[in-house]
């Protein structure tokens, strides 16, 4: 009897997971008990020419399609799998806010939204968000403090080719192409209503400091009060630290922790922190459930070190897009695994590209081990225009504050190979997204345009699909002298480094670093394509893309891998760190260490001695 109950309490347990896509907390660092997922089916409508608002759609109390929340309507698991260009999508569900929220806030929290979105209940805008990758949220107390059913009527807009948005890798053509892929429009991340006092706890920024054996916190509060914080520190269960402090922004919490248990790929060891928000009386009033990994990660000469010991990059290049999913993992579990199978072909971090990953993934790289890099979808944006760069940089400092937390992410590169910028508003802007992401995040490194034209970077990065192992060596090796163009351009070039090399280089000879002052990361190369089947064929496959001629077999395959690698290590004193194009094939792009199921493509136990080797000296 027993076991037929477990039985069939799991039964119960898959169908309501099954009934409720992505139905885990999406919050993992900063996690409240009583929530409700949004999850699940809408009703929603195309509106092509953006009539919307003329047709009253805002007071909607149901649309005549239906469609599956988090997933967005290009993909399968949404249950639309409409791929055209889409402008303007609006959404419609029910919801209400349970008695026993009575006496809270109501945030209504969106994990992202792609592009622009507008939120109304009952025909009522109650409030709008700029950006398609960065977390929002909005207080719909006034809508729903009555305890009724409300209609809630998302809208977003979305439009690619206007150079005005950052779309990554979006295609601005009706079909894929080349690295061009499936476009993802509206909600792609979990919707949530959750119950906050209104003198709860909106943020805190932790800081590590493993030089010093202590952790800071600046919190920061929804309204400042009398009242209290209270944060402790756990290893398990034995309390390490605990503060108390005002309720106040200007409050800073130190916990001293006096051995300290590092974060690192080989042990990820997490703290727990508790939060606790109490009133003049001495009740809770929010609890937050969150935890810490201590670790430093900084550059010093021409390394990166982490937690102070010289700490090699072996990367891989990871798209976040999934067959069913697109932008949107088809599970929780989904995440976790990507990470799994990219350690198991030997990498020890992935460079997340052209994503904002959500932050579920974040929470997997932390408790697995894993090192990665924060990237905005940058392409599809005129870097050159000033309205570009307003709306960039305020979603980017929303990414920055929602991820900053994470011990797993170790650099911050907001764009990615930019070329052919202008003199003017280009220089200004990426100094201004350095000089912004260096004020929310003094911690980590930034790459200011990985593979690109740098203007202000921690690290040196480039780009180079040369396939013979050779001539990448000679590449990457000769490219150490640095240049920097006319004081008009103030943009920083090295020389012979693949994409990022300009012809008239030679013109201006005269360094102004050497070598030696920062690290240098070929942070993509490889791309090496490979179809099932390949081999016996010709070699050439007209319905797949990759870099370079194609191997004709699979030895072929290994040995130029694998001379690649090599080559890159036998430099290593002047490139400390690599990203290998890519984890999986993505849709048409066919040169994945994976196929774009995950499922395996090659011998994995080569693949990772191939990938684990390293440099002498460095962790």
């Amino acid at each position: 009897m027993k076991r037929i109950l477990s039985c069939l309490c799991l039964m119960v347990m898959v169908a309501i997971a099954w009934a409720q896509p992505r139905a885990e907390y999406p919050r993992p660092q900063f996690e409240r008990a009583d929530w409700q997922n949004l999850n699940g089916q809408w009703t929603y409508h195309f509106d092509f020419v953006g009539s919307g608002l003329e047709k009253n759609y805002p007071e909607s109390k149901g649309f005549d399609g239906k469609i599956t929340v988090p997933f967005c309507p290009e993909s399968k698991l949404s249950g639309v799998g409409y791929t055209d260009f889409i402008n303007n999508i609006w959404y419609q569900r029910n919801i209400s806010a349970p008695q026993a929220w009575q006496g809270k806030n109501i945030r209504l929290n969106f994990g992202a939204v792609y592009y622009n979105s507008a939120i109304y209940i009952d025909g009522k805008l109650a409030g709008r968000h700029f950006g398609g990758s960065s977390s929002f949220s909005i207080d719909v107390t006034k809508f729903l403090s009555d305890g009724k059913s409300h209609s809630l009527v998302v809208h977003a807009y979305s439009d690619t080719r206007t150079t005005k948005q950052p779309a990554g890798k979006q295609n601005v053509r009706l079909n894929q192409f080349e690295c061009m892929y499936t476009r993802t429009t509206g909600i792609w991340q979990t919707v949530w209503m959750e119950p906050v006092a209104a003198e709860g706890l909106e943020r805190a920024q932790v800081i590590t400091d493993i030089d010093q054996k202590q952790i800071i916190i600046h919190p920061e509060f929804y309204s400042q009060s009398q009242g209290t914080l209270t944060v402790t520190l756990k290893d398990g269960k034995k309390v390490v630290a605990s503060q108390n402090v005002k309720a106040q922004n200007a409050s800073t919490v130190v916990l001293p922790v006096k051995s300290p248990k590092l974060w690192s790929p080989d042990s990820p060891f997490l703290y727990d922190l508790t939060y606790q928000v109490k009133n003049a009386q001495g009740e809770v009033i929010d609890e937050v459930s969150s935890y810490v990994g201590m670790r430093k990660i900084h550059v010093e000469g021409n390394k990166t070190y982490l937690n102070n010991e010289p700490f090699y990059q072996r990367l891989v290049l990871d798209q976040g897009f999934y067959p069913d999913g697109i932008w949107t993992a088809p599970s929780d579990e989904a995440l976790k695994r990507d990470i799994e199978l990219s350690k198991q072909a030997g990498f020890n971090g992935a460079r997340l590209h052209q994503k904002v990953f959500e932050e579920r993934f974040h929470y997997w790289a932390d408790h697995l081990g894993y090192i990665t890099w924060g990237e905005a979808p940058s392409w599809g944006m005129n870097t050159n225009d000033p309205e570009v760069a307003r709306n960039f940089m305020t979603e980017w400092s929303e990414e920055i504050i929602r991820d900053r937390n994470h011990p797993s992410i170790v650099t911050w590169t907001p764009m990615n190979e930019e070329w052919w910028p202008d003199r003017v508003q280009y220089p200004r802007f990426v100094s201004d997204v350095y000089d912004l992401s260096k004020m929310l995040d003094p911690t980590r490194p930034v790459c200011d345009v990985s593979g690109g034209v740098h203007i202000k970077t921690d690290i040196w990065t480039t780009h180079s699909y040369e396939q013979d192992p050779a001539k990448l060596k000679e590449l990457v090796f000769n490219g150490t002298r640095w240049f920097q163009t006319p004081n008009d351009y103030q943009g920083l070039y090295r020389t012979n480094v693949g994409f990022n090399r300009p012809t008239d280089n030679e013109k201006y000879d005269f360094p102004t670093y050497d070598a030696a002052t920062m690290p240098y990361i070929l942070d993509e190369f490889g791309g090496i394509k490979w179809v099932k089947g390949q081999d016996k064929e010709t070699g050439n496959t007209n319905k797949s893309w990759g870099y370079g001629e194609p191997p004709h077999s699979l030895e072929e395959f290994y040995k130029r891998l694998e001379g690649q690698v090599d080559a890159l290590m036998e430099i290593s004193e002047n490139v400390w760190g690599y990203c290998y194009t890519q984890l999986t094939d993505v849709e048409q792009e066919q040169n994945g260490i994976y196929f774009y199921d995950r499922s395996s493509k090659f011998d994995m136990a080569r693949i990772h001695a191939i990938f684990s080797k390293k440099p002498a000296g460095s962790k």
